[in-house]
């Protein structure tokens, strides 16, 4: 056969697994679009190599060994995706440059229907949500990859220990020793607390009520009352970042004024509730995107504005759409975008 070719049950068993092994890789890289074309580049090396699969494991475990392959080679070139807040300390208002760094810089956010599976076991569907948060994700970057490697498999994938060194070829004491290292690399990260939201429940729904209304609104003063004090704002690709409900209402009201007026668009981000920002257009018509904002939330106030800039990547990822028309646009918080569903 041609060595792109494949049998049917291997095209099968390629799609069935698509979804669960694009959240392992975003988990590994931090990067969504790295992602998806690290899962590409292992469905390309299992068609060329089905013909050597002995059938020693799962065709499931076969793919994840090529997966963690690939990533661990990306991995190589010694890139960590960040966060703002991993780089620089706050600014404030009164100071704040507007700094910009390259794309390869940030971690990236992640719809939440490219990454997570869908199950009938509720705790298993925490875990996976829990898991591509971006404060999560973020904390992921600072292991080294085998330790990262290590980590996902056993703590979120729940595989046992025998089968990730078979995956990585060593022994279950090493495997055993990285996720100890591990774990302590992590609980020294402090890891900030942030509530998966899908579904909403009520306190959550009223909260993001509230924040529809006051920023559609542009009523900042209403919008700070949302905020926990250690709350930040952060707008990838610039590195700025502030903490602090009266830094963040200072920018608003002055460098974010442009923001009067916008509509916010549900969708669904990193097991995290966000939403598309659409700023009134320059040509007086409508609403163009500005911004994909990824919400932070615990004990019942926000604790992270995430801004992420860069419409032109992010509005096609999520099925967004490239104007709104009219004036209105949010729809209500239970209201989402289609990529929150998008399916391969």
């Amino acid at each position: 056969m041609s060595e792109l070719a494949a049998p049917p049950d291997l095209d099968a068993a390629m799609e069935q697994y698509r979804q669960e092994l694009t959240g392992y890789c975003y988990r590994m890289l931090g990067s969504a679009f790295d992602a998806e074309d690290a899962v590409q580049d292992t469905l390309v090396r299992a068609w060329r190599s089905y013909a050597t699969f002995e059938g020693r494991s799962s065709v499931r475990s076969w793919l994840y060994r090529i997966a963690t392959n690939v990533c661990l080679d990306l991995l190589r070139a010694g890139n960590r995706r960040a966060r703002p807040m991993d780089l620089t300390d706050p600014q404030t208002q009164a100071s704040a440059v507007l700094s910009e760094r390259p794309e390869v810089t940030w971690l990236e956010p992640v719809p939440d229907g490219r990454v997570l599976t869908q199950t009938a076991d509720p705790a298993e569907l925490a875990m996976a949500k829990e898991s591509v948060r971006l404060a999560f994700v973020a904390a992921l970057q600072y292991l080294p990859a085998k330790q990262r490697a290590v980590l996902i498999l056993r703590e979120v994938l729940a595989w046992k220990a025998d089968e990730v060194a078979q995956l990585l070829d060593t022994s279950v004491a090493s495997v055993n020793s990285a996720l100890q290292r591990a774990r302590a690399t992590l609980a020294a990260r402090e890891i900030r607390a942030s509530e998966a939201a899908d579904p909403l429940d009520e306190e959550q729904s009223k909260l993001l009520e509230r924040y529809v209304a006051a920023f559609e609104g542009y009523d900042i003063e209403q919008l700070t009352t949302l905020l926990h004090e250690d709350a930040v704002l952060s707008m990838p690709p610039f590195d700025v970042w502030l903490q602090g409900p009266a830094e963040i209402a200072a920018w608003h009201l002055n460098q974010g004024i442009g923001c009067r007026g916008s509509r916010l668009v549900p969708t669904r981000a990193n097991g995290l509730p966000a939403f598309a920002q659409y700023r009134p257009s320059a040509t007086g018509t409508g609403h163009d995107p500005w911004a994909l904002q990824v919400i932070e939330i615990s004990a019942g106030r926000i604790v992270g504005l995430n801004a992420f800039l860069d419409t032109d990547r992010w509005f096609p990822l999520f099925g967004l759409p490239e104007h709104l028309d009219g004036p209105g646009g949010s729809g209500g918080v239970h209201q989402e975008a289609q990529s929150g569903q998008v399916e391969q």
